[in-house]
């Protein structure tokens, strides 16, 4: 029985909204925008790939390489557009107390 890598199996998973949103979050939650885009990324390439998200977001795909990159610097517009795509949308939360002050 061949098993999965990691990649592999963080992928499948990644296919799962649910699981796909709480990746991002703690993503974003770590404060390292390149990891945050690689977190971006890997999302989109477990729904299909960069190619095929640009489709649904209507967005150039070379741009979409750059703007997922390590350097890239999403518009807010792309980011939301890039979301719809893998069925996830942006959220604004109030900071919970225990992080406050």
């Amino acid at each position: 029985m061949k098993s999965k890598s990691y990649r592999d199996d963080l992928l499948e998973q990644l296919k799962d909204p649910v699981e796909a949103a709480a990746y991002l979050d703690a993503a974003l939650e770590g404060g390292d925008r390149s990891a945050f885009l690689l977190a971006v990324k890997d999302v989109a390439d477990a729904n299909g790939g960069v190619t095929e998200i640009a489709k649904t977001a209507h967005l150039n795909r070379e741009t979409l390489y750059r703007t997922l990159s390590d350097k890239g610097n999403p518009k807010l517009t792309s980011l939301d557009s890039i979301l719809h795509a893998v069925g996830l949308r942006l959220a604004i939360e109030p900071v919970s107390e225990a992080r406050q002050g």
